[in-house]
């Protein structure tokens, strides 16, 4: 597959959820990063969240194996168990996911998701991980911020969908948050973890993609995001070093 995007190129474009989602977000830099190859500056890993992102899956596979529902599922009643699919460690992997061609765009589009459950109705359940540390509960995505993260769900639903997958439109995000409230450290970081249901909704992905599309066959470049920090920032240094 290609880096930079080319009109004239028919090979299949691989188009990543996160990229996908960096359109939404700005034009502009999604423009430079799949067009012109210059892509924002990368942000620092979060080893922490890696962390707990893999004690999770190990957890959860541990009922997988065992085709017992987890102690959180029951808790909240969920009508669910860990699936124990083929294709489960392939669809969780970064540079691979879960992949779909879309004819209409020529995009190769892929995502890694965290996890997958079934229900009694054989419908396949996007899950995600999510971890903080913040005061309070953590009970439901009500910050504007958080739009990411349905987005990301729904991408996930769509491409499953686009696999021939029956899917549920309800996905789960399980919410780790640090709990800071302890006397001492004592060398362990413990977790409340809430689980959070959120109706996804894919309709808006394949004309989105068509979008993007539209963007990277133009040749000139597109107008910034109205809230790009980055394009932000890159205007104001320009208005002041000449």
């Amino acid at each position: 597959m290609r880096g930079n995007y080319n009109p004239k190129d028919k090979e299949p474009f691989k188009l990543s959820r996160s990229k996908i989602d960096l359109f939404i977000e700005c034009p502009r830099c999604f423009y430079l990063d799949r067009r012109l190859g210059v892509g924002r500056p990368p942000g620092f890993p979060f080893a922490l969240n890696s962390a707990v992102d893999t004690l999770m899956k190990k957890e959860f596979d541990l009922h997988r194996a065992a085709d017992t529902q987890h102690p959180l599922q029951q808790k909240y009643g969920i009508d669910a168990k860990p699936v124990p699919h083929k294709d489960l460690d392939t669809w969780r992997h970064n540079f691979t996911g879960v992949w779909y061609l879309d004819k209409v765009t020529n995009f190769l589009v892929f995502g890694a998701i965290d996890d997958l459950w079934i229900n009694s109705q054989k419908e396949y359940i996007v899950v995600d991980y999510k971890s903080t540390s913040k005061a309070g509960d953590i009970t439901e995505l009500n910050q504007d911020w958080q739009i990411g993260y349905k987005r990301q769900m729904e991408v996930y639903q769509w491409l499953l969908r686009q696999n021939s997958y029956q899917v549920s439109d309800t996905g789960y995000f399980v919410y780790c948050n640090g709990d800071t409230d302890k006397a001492a450290f004592d060398a362990k970081l413990e977790f409340a973890i809430t689980l959070i249901a959120y109706e996804g909704d894919d309709s808006w992905v394949s004309q989105t993609l068509q979008e993007a599309k539209a963007c990277l066959d133009a040749d000139t470049i597109p107008k910034a995001g109205k809230e790009c920090d980055y394009c932000a920032y890159i205007a104001a240094v320009g208005s002041v070093v000449k």
